[in-house]
């Protein structure tokens, strides 16, 4: 069964998806990034390949060829899934292919309409019986 996991007020989510997709490179995991659009694909990987000074994190759209050979693949399309590891959702609805994946990560920001969004999916995983991690981002500061 898919393990869920929500990361709750979040500030800046390109910037927790780049921390979380660091973290699974160096675990030799590999990651499904569902975002909103492709003004967002391209936002996040200019954001992964700066992700430190002295590294990048290597990511590619799942439409290219080389999605099948990355490790990181950012898509807004579920016709494009090549990897069945980590899913990390940026969008408003829970993706309805999601338990193909071993781990889903739900990113819900601050403001009221992110945080609607977030309970509803919240609600969608546990009235099916998934077993939910929650963390909330405000209590880390």
């Amino acid at each position: 069964m898919t393990r869920v996991e929500f990361f709750f007020n979040v500030e800046d989510k390109l910037e927790k998806t780049a921390e979380l997709c660091e973290k699974a490179l160096d675990k030799g995991r590999e990651l499904m990034i569902f975002t909103q659009g492709d003004a967002m694909d391209d936002a996040l990987q200019q954001r992964l390949w700066q992700q430190s000074a002295t590294s990048f994190l290597v990511s590619t759209k799942a439409d290219k060829t080389m999605g099948q050979h990355t490790s990181i693949v950012v898509t807004d399309c579920a016709d494009h899934l090549v990897q069945d590891d980590i899913l990390i959702n940026l969008q408003a609805q829970q993706p309805p292919f999601f338990s193909r994946f071993r781990y889903l990560v739900e990113l819900v920001g601050n403001d009221d309409v992110d945080k609607a969004a977030g309970r509803v999916k919240f609600r969608f995983y546990r009235d099916r019986g998934y077993d939910i991690k929650s963390t909330d981002m405000a209590e880390r500061k």
